[in-house]
């Protein structure tokens, strides 16, 4: 495999590939990570709202039964593997796609595996507000829906985007692996010719491009998280 990995055939062969087939690649990646993300903060994002301000303590307590349930949802998700997910889901992703298979279709498994991650990290973030800030909400006569837009949320805004950080990161990952049921991006160059056709220069290649992503990704919202935090301006 090392042997004939940089022989003059294969190089020459990976550039044209590269030429070829990479630069539409590397959209159909982008574009299938920042749109699953999108799609699955926001029904993350007002999810993890949910199991914080609903719980007993919060500001908008719910009824035990019903946090028990969406608890117990959102880790039955959570808990299924990605692979899986995508083959359980091919009926939903032809019933709003119209196909199981492609850039666009992979979309959809990716936000139903994503959005309770993104729910579970925004409850982590929300978690850590000052209690007393929101006490001094409550004594201030403001309404529940008021302390979580103007309050919970602001307060934890730089770990909300920290965290959506992670989960962009994370969906990045899942897109490579829709490659092996017909998504389109890196993955399906790097599982068509590494795997398949034993082309390994190239998926060598799709690799190096999935980390540069994955560490632009980072060092986006890394610069974001910092330039929000209050505590940092003050500085």
């Amino acid at each position: 495999m090392f042997n004939a990995l940089f022989e003059a055939e294969a190089v020459a062969e990976a550039l044209t590939i590269f030429k070829n087939e990479f630069f539409m690649a590397t959209w159909e990646t982008v574009y299938v990570t920042i749109l699953s993300t999108a799609f699955a903060i926001v029904l993350g994002l007002p999810l993890g709202v949910l199991l914080v301000a609903g719980d007993e303590n919060g500001v908008l307590p719910l009824p035990k039964s019903v946090m028990h349930v969406l608890g117990v949802i959102i880790n039955l998700l959570r808990s299924v593997p990605f692979l899986i997910l995508m083959i359980m889901v091919f009926p939903l992703t032809r019933l709003i796609v119209g196909t199981a298979v492609g850039t666009t279709a992979s979309i959809v498994p990716l936000v139903i595996a994503a959005f309770p991650f993104v729910a579970r990290l925004a409850e982590s973030s929300l978690r850590e507000v000052n209690p007393n800030i929101i006490e001094a909400a409550q004594s201030m006569g403001a309404t529940p829906m008021q302390i979580i837009t103007k309050v919970m949320i602001p307060e934890s805004f730089p770990s909300l985007i920290s965290n959506a950080t992670i989960a962009i990161t994370t969906i990045l990952g899942y897109s490579a692996m829709s490659g092996i049921i017909g998504g389109g991006g890196l993955g399906k160059i790097a599982i068509n010719y590494g795997y398949y056709r034993y082309k390994y220069l190239v998926m060598l290649a799709a690799v190096i491009l999935l980390i540069v992503l994955v560490q632009i990704f980072q060092s986006v919202g890394t610069r974001l998280a910092i330039r929000s935090d209050k505590r940092l301006k003050g500085r």
